[in-house]
Parts: C-alpha cells; sequence; structure tokens
C-alpha cells in the first residue's frame, strides 16, 4: 500500500541534526502568534502537511514508531558506552549502600503493623512507623546503628574494590565532575547546609522536616553581622563560578546554567550599605511621597499601598507636590556627592589590597641567591666596620677594593657556596611551583617561554575569533557567550570542519614549538615541567575521590532525613511497590 511505501522510504532515511532543527522551526512558524494553549491542543491544531519540509512528507513527520535501523544505532551506541548516565552507580558492580538505621527498623516492622492494620494506607503506616522509631530507647536503636556500621565498613571495602577494578570508570567521574564548579547558592542556602550538618550531629534521627521546623524561621533572626558572612560567602562562589565560565567558552553554557545574581533585593541593600555606599534616591517627587507613605503602612497588605498612595497623591495640592519635586532633585543631588565619595574611598581601598597582595606574594618568594662576592662580604663586613669605626659606605668601598684585587683560587671557596646557594633558590621555588600547590589554588602553573596552547578544537577556535574581533563587545560576557555557541550551531558543516583543520594545523605547530622550548631548559627545570604534567592529573583525581567519599559519608544522615520525608509526602501505592521503594531510595 502507499503508507506501506511511506515507510520503507522514511526507514532508510536517517534525521541529521540539521533536518530536526528544521522540523521544529517549521513547527514554530505554523504556531499561532499568541499561544497560550497547552502543548497538547496547539500539537493537535497543527497542519503536519504546512510543517512539511524537504523530502519529508506530514505523515513522516508525525509516526509514532522507530525503525529497526534506529534501533541498531542506539545499540551499538550502548555497546560502546553502557554506563554514561549521569551516576556511576548505574554500574552493575557499583557497591550497595547500606540501608540507614531507620530504614533497617522501616523494613523489620512493616509488614507486621500492615497485617494489624490493613485499613492504614501506606502513608499512614509510614507516619506511625516514623513515630515509633523516634520513641525507642536508646538501647534498641544501637542494635540498629550498629548493623549500619557493619554494613558501611563494609562498602567502604567494596567500594576500593571497585576503583581497582574499574579505574577508567572512577577518572572520568573524576574528571567530569572537575570540568565545572558548583554553582554559586544563596546565602541562606549556604546558611541553612551549614546548620543542617550542625544540627544533625546533634539530632541523628531527625527528618527533613524537623530540620525545617528547628530553622525555618532562625535566618530572619539572624543579626546583620552574621548574615553579611553568609553574603560575602555567596558573592565569593558567584565570583570564581563567573571567572570559570568566562575562560571557557567552549562549555557553551545555557542562560539556565548561568546564574544571574545570589542576592536577594534586601541582602544585596544590605551588603552596599556594610560598604559605605550611598541609598540611591526616589526618582521623582511621587515615588518619594509613596516611600515616605509606605514606611507609616506596614500592616495595611502590600496590593493596597500603591492605591492608597496614588489616592493620597491626587489630593495633594500643586505647590505640596513641587515641594516633594525640589526636594528629590535636592536628594539627587546629595546622592551625587556621596556616591562619588563612596567611590574614590573604593579605589583607595582597592589599590591598597593589590599593593598588599602583592608584598604577599612577594614575601612568599624564597631568598634571592647571593653572588660569590655578598657571601664574602657577609663574612668579613664585622673585620671592616671595625677598621673603619662603624662608617659603612668606607668599609664598603674597601671591601670591593679587596675583592676585586683577590686571586681567583682565593675566590673558588666563595663561588662554590654561590653555587650552593643557587641550587636552594631553584629548589625552593620549584617546590613552590609543585603541582599540589597549583591544584589547591585552582590555577594552571606557567613556565617562562612555555609556548600557549592553541584550541584543541573546531569550536574553540571558533570562539576565540568571536571573542577577539571585538563584534560582540556591546554584549555582556554572559551573553556574548550564549550567542557564540547560537551562532556556532547555525554554521554549515563545511565552516565548522574548516575551523577543525585550522585548530589542528595549529596544534602540530604548537607540538614543535613545545618540543624547541623543553630543549632550550635545563634538565632541572625540564625535570620540574614534566613532573609538574605528570603528577597533575592524578593529583585532582585523587582530590575529588578523597572529597567524594567525604561528601558520602555526610550523606547518610541526610539521606535518611529525605528518605523520611519522601515517604511522608509520597503519594499511596501497594505494600510491596512501598518496601521497594524504600530500598532503592536508601541505596
Amino acid at each position: 500500500t502507499d503508507r506501506q511505501k511511506t515507510w520503507s522510504t522514511e526507514s532508510k532515511m536517517m534525521w541529521t541534526q540539521d533536518d530536526l532543527l528544521n522540523l521544529l522551526e517549521a513547527m514554530k512558524v505554523n504556531l499561532p502568534q499568541k499561544d497560550l494553549a497547552k502543548y497538547k491542543t496547539s500539537e493537535s491544531h497543527l497542519d503536519w502537511e504546512k510543517v512539511a519540509f524537504n523530502s519529508f512528507t506530514g505523515e513522516m513527520l508525525i509516526r509514532k514508531f522507530r525503525t529497526l535501523t534506529e534501533l541498531i544505532f542506539d545499540a551499538q551506541d550502548f555497546i560502546k558506552n553502557p554506563y554514561k548516565g549521569k551516576k556511576l552507580k548505574k554500574h552493575p558492580d557499583f557497591p550497595k549502600k547500606p540501608l540507614t538505621p531507620y530504614f533497617r527498623f522501616f523494613i523489620e516492622k512493616r509488614a507486621k503493623y500492615a497485617k494489624l492494620h490493613p485499613e492504614m494506607s501506606n502513608l499512614d503506616l509510614t507516619k506511625i512507623l516514623s513515630m515509633k522509631y523516634r520513641g525507642l530507647p536508646e538501647k534498641k536503636k544501637k542494635k540498629y546503628l550498629e548493623d549500619f556500621q557493619k554494613d558501611k565498613e563494609t562498602f567502604g571495602h567494596s567500594m576500593s574494590k571497585f576503583r581497582e577494578d574499574h579505574p577508567d570508570l572512577v577518572e572520568s567521574m573524576a574528571k567530569k565532575g572537575s570540568n565545572v564548579p558548583e554553582k554559586p547558592r544563596t546565602p541562606q542556602q549556604l546558611w541553612y547546609s551549614h546548620e543542617k550538618k550542625a544540627f544533625l550531629k546533634t539530632h541523628a534521627d531527625a527528618t527533613t522536616k524537623d530540620i525545617k521546623d528547628s530553622l525555618g524561621k532562625q535566618w530572619t533572626q539572624l543579626s546583620d553581622k552574621k548574615r553579611l558572612k553568609w553574603i560575602a560567602k555567596s558573592l565569593e562562589m558567584h565570583k570564581a563560578y563567573e571567572g570559570f565560565i568566562e575562560t571557557h567558552p567552549e562549555l557553551n553554557m545555557s542562560n539556565e546554567d548561568i546564574v544571574k545574581s545570589t542576592l536577594t533585593k534586601a541582602e544585596r541593600h544590605l551588603k552596599d550599605k556594610s560598604d559605605g555606599r550611598p541609598d540611591k534616591p526616589p526618582p521623582n517627587g511621587y515615588s518619594m511621597f509613596c516611600a515616605e507613605l509606605m514606611s507609616s503602612m506596614k500592616d495595611v497588605p502590600s496590593t493596597e499601598r500603591m492605591v492608597m498612595c496614588s489616592q493620597q497623591w491626587k489630593l495633594l495640592k500643586q505647590n505640596e507636590k513641587d515641594g516633594y519635586q525640589k526636594r528629590c532633585e535636592q536628594r539627587k543631588k546629595e546622592y551625587e556627592v556621596e556616591m562619588n565619595r563612596f567611590l574614590c574611598r573604593l579605589e583607595t581601598v582597592l589599590k591598597a589590597e593589590s599593593v598588599k597582595k602583592g608584598q604577599e606574594e612577594r614575601s612568599r618568594l624564597p631568598d634571592t641567591p647571593k653572588t660569590a662576592q655578598d657571601i664574602w662580604q657577609q663574612s668579613v663586613i664585622g673585620d671592616y666596620l671595625a677598621r673603619f669605626k662603624n662608617d659603612r659606605p668606607k668599609a664598603q668601598k674597601a671591601m670591593e677594593a679587596t675583592w676585586n684585587t683577590m686571586e681567583k683560587k682565593e675566590k673558588i671557596m666563595w663561588i662554590k657556596k654561590a653555587a650552593e646557594d643557587q641550587k636552594r633558590y631553584e629548589r625552593e621555588l620549584s617546590e613552590m611551583r609543585s603541582p599540589a600547590t597549583i591544584i589547591a589554588s585552582g590555577k594552571k602553573m606557567k613556565f617562562d617561554g612555555e609556548p600557549k596552547k592553541p584550541p584543541s578544537n573546531g569550536y574553540q577556535k571558533f570562539s576565540q575569533e568571536m571573542l577577539s574581533n571585538g563584534e560582540l563587545n556591546h554584549l555582556p560576557m554572559k551573553e556574548r557567550m550564549g550567542e557564540i555557541g547560537g551562532r556556532w550551531q547555525r554554521q554549515p558543516q563545511k565552516e565548522k570542519d574548516r575551523y577543525k583543520k585550522i585548530a589542528e594545523e595549529k596544534q602540530k605547530l604548537y607540538k614543535v614549538e613545545l618540543e624547541r622550548w623543553l630543549a632550550s631548559l635545563s634538565s632541572q627545570e625540564r625535570n620540574v615541567y614534566k613532573e609538574y604534567n605528570s603528577q597533575a592529573n592524578v593529583l585532582v583525581v585523587r582530590h575529588l575521590f578523597l572529597q567524594n567519599e567525604e561528601d558520602n559519608d555526610d550523606d547518610d544522615d541526610d539521606e535518611e532525613a529525605d528518605d523520611k520525608e519522601n515517604k511522608s509526602e509520597g503519594s499511596s501505592s501497594s505494600d510491596s511497590s512501598s518496601v521497594e521503594t524504600s530500598d532503592s531510595d536508601s541505596d
């Protein structure tokens, strides 16, 4: 039949990325301008024959089956990357996490209580068992806790074995985790996370609800000084995250990934106030009138305040309105003066911080190596000062004259000491440049004269070109990167291949220059460079795994609390499925 012929033709065609983009664009064009209906409704009203493009008919666009060819491609991809999901736990050999003390109690008692109370829903049973567990004496709870600790030790050994058996998966997980830093959190989120851990140390059996009830109102009652501490931490996270994104345009972060701000309006105002930034004046007389009036209307609902302000403003005489406008203009002039003072003060502070930072960096450097003459002079300066009655300039001239007339064999001892001091300097400098120090600071070590590494792929080369030509300089960095990502997606394959070829040629040239640079180094400098490159990645992986292991330990209590909350808020299901869900959640 015609339908069978259509399906047969379609099964031979593969959808490319351009085809999919064309399909979505055609659908978008055929949607109504004011599309306010549910997506299912809009989809049902689409005229698919108008959406059709190229060799794809309307019927081909809405088919509800998959061809065998498509399934084979997916199967091949899965065989090559069977465990490429977001969680490493999907690997069948990944050890099972131990059940928390509460869930051991829950699984043990649930069947019994279900028989005693068949009329109860799963939700009610969960609530009763949660209350029963909290009411258990410490002696009985100890049994469940001991079993949990034993299984936790076994889990630790199993994890060590898993790392040994699957180093490739472990490394890929570490690399993936090291790509993008944690998204910045709000001051309240940072505070809550800190307080939650402290609360769980003293209330190990607390549920998420208990924690929320205990900590819920404390944030609003914090003093400004304490709140500013968390505001500063949040801003630091945000600054580090933005800096990472700006230096990695190849990641093509979406707007959802880029966090605009972590502070509320009130928190921003508090931070500005603590920095000495003056309050911005109202834009006009009416706004000033409303601001003053609203300060006495705290008990009035916010929706009604503006209505009342508008009504009161209309009742004012023109000369009264003009008075507010004059006061507003005067306040703006005062604000400009105060703002200039603030900016001058800020510039002074930033300059002082920059100088201090430079001094600290210099103080961390090892002492400059001394020359043979310096070492000799240091050993004899006491005698010369005594001879010239502490007249330092005369003593200095006499020492220089003596050094210049000394024979080479007399200088050999001091030359050797100078060589030893040079080695000391190089050793201390290489220790400062060790991979562990670089990794801890999060910065790549720079070597003098080292060739700059070029873009490693076509997209990086394209991004570099777009950022350097100044075409998008009018956009903020976040929007600039989003625009670059969009333009790359719209590039024809031919252009992408061209950029790829340029990147490959640059890489070849870089390798030649790198070899030439390495040949120009001393053996000691070359060893430092090779040591850095060979050990840096290993240290990153080790550091991330230690951190991951600590996080897993901290998460045990968190999971118990979260699981209880999920049970309390989850919908009713069959008895057996409830136990299975509990088990899998705790895993």
